[in-house]
């Protein structure tokens, strides 16, 4: 993120928004691996309802902020591309500017939502769950209220959070690898599938994790496989984004010698 703001070189649309991703990746991060860490060396935890409702709000906004800055990533891949002559017209600094303000917005109203559903629930009796940290299913359970209502409502989120962008992704991906086998020139195609590769990467283990977490059913045996699977897209991929996005890019590598020169 300081390297963005020091560097010229690095002054596009793509190394705004991983800037964008650096920074859900701190929220992400701060929010979940302190409370692991101290489960981890004492075998648990205490914490207020009102404390593990604020953890999920505050995951809950950085993993949907997250799908909306992939798909708008996917989209400015596709300019880049497909449409390489519109792409500076269409990728602007203004259009950036709006869109991570919407991303935002959009990742914050989607956690409000949540927020409010599981405040207004009314629990009593079990006070224990068996995460490493306060997902949605693990709260519902501690609640003696009817919640069905709740589980229509996760659908409808779901869908705008997650299903949407991730169907949103995969068309551009198409048509971008359409375009790529079009090309004649294998030095061409190199080219074009190397800018889109760290991004294809980055989306394939952050959605390969959040698929596999809440489609596979997670009673018996099957809730250490959960766990597990929960730490690629809570711990894993917030460690791995850098170094997919920056160690391995050039132009990172050459901002950082100039700004040593």
């Amino acid at each position: 993120m300081v390297l963005y703001h020091l560097s010229k070189t690095l002054q596009s649309p793509m190394y705004l928004f991983i800037t964008q991703l650096s920074l859900l990746d701190i929220i992400l991060s701060t929010d979940i691996l302190p409370n692991l860490l101290y489960i981890i060396l004492h075998d648990g935890c205490t914490m207020s309802l009102a404390g593990c409702i604020i953890q999920f709000s505050f995951f809950a906004h950085a993993e949907a902020s997250e799908c909306f800055l992939l798909t708008v990533m996917s989209y400015d891949r596709y300019l880049a591309i497909c449409k390489p002559l519109h792409y500076n017209s269409i990728m602007n600094q203004s259009i950036c500017i709006k869109s991570v303000i919407i991303i935002w917005l959009l990742g914050f109203t989607m956690a409000l939502i949540d927020f409010i559903s599981l405040w207004n629930l009314y629990y009593c009796g079990p006070n224990i769950i068996h995460h490493f940290f306060c997902d949605y299913e693990p709260i519902l359970e501690l609640s003696c209220s009817d919640t069905s209502w709740i589980h229509n409502q996760a659908y409808v989120v779901a869908f705008i959070c997650a299903v949407a962008p991730f169907v949103l992704i995969l068309t551009s991906y198409i048509l971008i690898v359409i375009t790529i086998l079009k090309m004649k020139s294998i030095t061409g195609r190199k080219k074009a599938f190397t800018t889109c590769s760290s991004h294809l990467t980055a989306v394939c283990i952050f959605y390969g994790a959040l698929i596999a977490v809440y489609l596979i059913p997670t009673k018996g045996q099957l809730d250490i496989l959960n766990k597990v699977l929960s730490l690629f897209y809570t711990v894993m991929t917030p460690l791995l984004n850098p170094i997919i996005y920056t160690f391995r890019n050039k132009d990172f590598k050459k901002a950082i010698e100039k700004i040593k020169s």
